[in-house]
């Protein structure tokens, strides 16, 4: 039972409540890797302001032209783009997935992370955002999905659901979000995996960018937005 002026209640208590909540909305999932790690990684890579399908649909186009990462990292620029052209800005992540793969090639002498299953964590987040075309969400993603790390990777939906509901401050930035999430969550990687699914989801279907469905929502009564903003009528175009 949710009390009256849940909303009011501190960002920490709410994030503890917003995984209980989504928890018992969707349904729990179990923390296993969905593709190989240099799948995940390149995928993550190629996935930036692109939807599943192309992001997919470049993946394998690229594979099926040029065969292996050694055959992608030597491969002409043109062909390359022409590859992932499914995606978007493709111009800007050929030379960073191309330099990406040498990266890795050079240091551990194969196109190959499974070592980072054995790193620390913070030393396999540094190592990682060390490499062109990877921020602090795909790193995170990566280590969480693949490498059963606690660490909680943020993309627009969390960063979007956490501001509303209040678990972050209107001034934080998505990198901050990152940490922030991170110490108000149970340290579980499968618990932040669902965290992270469920937001997701919900991001998709419920708390979206445009016309949020406030009135469906099962975070509502702790919610900001819908109860300072959507319930006293001051967005009015949403």
């Amino acid at each position: 039972m949710i009390l009256m002026d849940a909303h009011t209640l501190p960002p920490h208590d709410k994030a503890q409540l917003t995984h209980e909540l989504l928890n018992q909305e969707y349904k729990r999932l179990k923390l296993e890797p969905r593709r190989s790690h240099m799948h995940e990684l390149i995928s993550t890579m190629l996935s930036h302001r692109t939807n599943h399908k192309d992001e997919e649909k470049a993946y394998h186009t690229m594979l099926e032209r040029f065969g292996d990462w050694e055959g992608i990292m030597k491969a002409d620029f043109d062909a390359l783009a022409d590859a992932i052209q499914t995606t978007r800005y493709p111009e800007q992540k050929v030379p960073q997935i191309q330099q990406t793969l040498r990266m890795i090639k050079e240091e551990r002498g194969e196109i190959n992370i499974d070592f980072l299953e054995d790193m620390p964590v913070d030393e396999a987040l540094n190592w990682l955002t060390k490499l062109p075309g990877v921020g602090l969400k795909t790193a995170t993603l990566v280590l969480l999905f693949n490498f059963k790390k606690p660490v909680m990777p943020v993309d627009t939906h969390v960063f979007r659901i956490s501001q509303r509901v209040g678990l972050i401050g209107a001034k934080a930035t998505a990198n901050k979000a990152h940490a922030i999430l991170l110490e108000m969550l149970p340290q579980e990687p499968v618990e932040l995996y669902n965290f992270h699914k469920h937001m997701l989801r919900h991001g998709q279907r419920i708390c979206t960018f445009f016309s949020p469905k406030c009135e469906e929502c099962v975070l509502n009564s702790i919610c900001n937005y819908y109860q300072d903003v959507r319930q006293k009528g001051i967005d009015k175009a949403a």
